[in-house]
């Protein structure tokens, strides 16, 4: 039988963990930096068995399931899906401001899986489509992954234009980078003139004719994994601070389980999410039933793998559920 915990107060890479309950896979140990729990984050941090930082045995409880997943109340999750919805679409309003140049910057914070870059990377599209029909230069890319310093600074003057935008794609160790925040800080100042500078020698700047200075008059997006308010270092909490007061911060707030699987529901009744397999909707609330069932035992509750399941459905109609139960689950 599954076992959950409640996490009182600890830490995961940096983010404080407080008051929160998550399926538990190993007790209190040391180690060299001090003592830990052995947890499954997947519903919070993507990542099916991270190591969360405690100080005693007494920073946790072990809890019961019941209060580790949200009882299912239909007019509570219709309210709460349109709370969502709204998000996704504020989201996309202020993805079209950021490239019309009305919005300089913004970052959008949520866990993986929900979608944060699928509206912005469909805006994004439109925008170059007109630009490529118009046979003028593309002004704006998203990036994705890990990203240097130096890297960024080259992404920067890339689209230091007016009305280019660069957006930074789940490129979270840009936070814990001094020289990557104190260059994302200058991109985002609020004076008229950002003037960022790279004051190292660099052969890869020369090579690319790439100044060592030069005014950012584009916009930014930063899409992460990580809640800015949830960061214990204060060190980096600082940096985060400095950028928040200089840009719009966009938290989805989809916090729990629960707001997954609703999110993944609201995406299916758009249509959108199981478009390419011919469902109806008995097949669709089948598969989101599953899911809801199975949230703990998934790997993952996102969208992906909601296709993942779907492409099971479509293939195997009358065993995808074995099947699923086979291939998406955690190991034991």
């Amino acid at each position: 039988m599954q076992a959950f915990v409640k996490i009182k107060s600890g830490t995961y890479r940096n983010q404080e963990v407080k008051d929160e309950v998550f399926p538990l896979i190993k007790q209190f140990q040391l180690g060299s930096k001090g003592g830990y729990i052995t947890v499954d984050g997947s519903g919070r941090f993507g990542k099916d068995k991270i190591r969360v930082s405690v100080s005693t045995p007494t920073d946790y409880e072990l809890v019961d399931a019941p209060t580790a997943v949200e009882e299912s109340n239909p007019e509570r999750d219709e309210q709460r899906m349109s709370e969502i919805a709204e998000r996704f679409d504020i989201l996309n309003e202020m993805t079209k401001a950021v490239l019309n140049g009305d919005i300089r910057a913004m970052i959008v914070a949520g866990p993986p899986g929900v979608g944060k870059s699928f509206g912005i990377e469909g805006e994004l599209e439109r925008a170059n489509l007109f630009d490529q029909i118009s046979g003028r230069r593309v002004k704006s890319e998203m990036i994705k992954g890990t990203a240097s310093a130096l890297g960024m600074y080259k992404a920067l003057y890339k689209y230091s234009d007016a009305n280019s935008v660069v957006v930074f794609d789940d490129c979270d160790s840009i936070l814990l980078d001094d020289v990557c925040l104190n260059l994302l800080k200058g991109a985002l100042d609020s004076s008229k003139k950002r003037r960022i500078s790279w004051l190292a020698d660099s052969h890869s700047l020369r090579r690319e004719g790439v100044p060592d200075q030069f005014d950012f008059k584009g916009g930014v997006i930063f899409i992460t994994n990580l809640k800015f308010d949830q960061m214990k270092s204060q060190k980096t909490r600082d940096h985060l601070d400095a950028i928040q007061s200089r840009c719009h911060y966009l938290d989805l707030t989809l916090d729990t389980m629960r707001d997954k699987i609703l999110r993944i529901k609201q995406i299916a009744r758009t249509g959108e999410l199981f478009q390419d397999y011919d469902f109806g909707e008995v097949e669709q609330d089948e598969i989101i039933q599953f899911m809801s069932d199975n949230q703990t035992k998934l790997r993952e509750v996102s969208l992906r793998m909601a296709i993942k399941i779907a492409q099971l459905h479509k293939s195997f109609p009358l065993k995808w559920a074995g099947l699923a139960t086979t291939t998406c689950f955690k190991s034991r």
